[in-house]
């Protein structure tokens, strides 16, 4: 039963490291701009949307290309927040091995 303290263990410890990451991937900003600065999305790691500033004159396009902009906008986002995050999980969970897992 030595075994299965040990492997509890570093559980518990893996998900304080994963909870600890998470709080600092909501802390790490991300910023994606597009049509040349005319839309401004913050994303936090975590995915979380943090802000978005158009550029009044911008929102004089029609509506498709405003929509389309800031569509494009938050996909490159949620993309770089995705991969951010992925990437920091990955050196997390790496660290611990648990057995018959693969």
């Amino acid at each position: 039963m030595a075994g299965v303290g040990k492997l509890l263990k570093q559980a518990q410890k893996m998900q304080r490291s994963v909870e600890t990451l998470q709080a600092q991937l909501d802390a790490q900003e991300i910023d994606m701009t597009a049509a040349g600065g005319a839309v401004r999305i913050k994303m936090s790691a975590s995915g979380r949307m943090l802000a978005l500033a158009l550029d009044p004159e911008f929102l004089k396009e029609d509506a498709k290309t405003v929509s389309d902009t800031i569509l494009a906008a938050f996909q490159d986002a949620a993309k770089q927040a995705k991969v951010a995050h992925d990437a920091e999980m990955q050196k997390v969970t790496a660290a611990f091995q648990l057995p018959g897992m693969f």
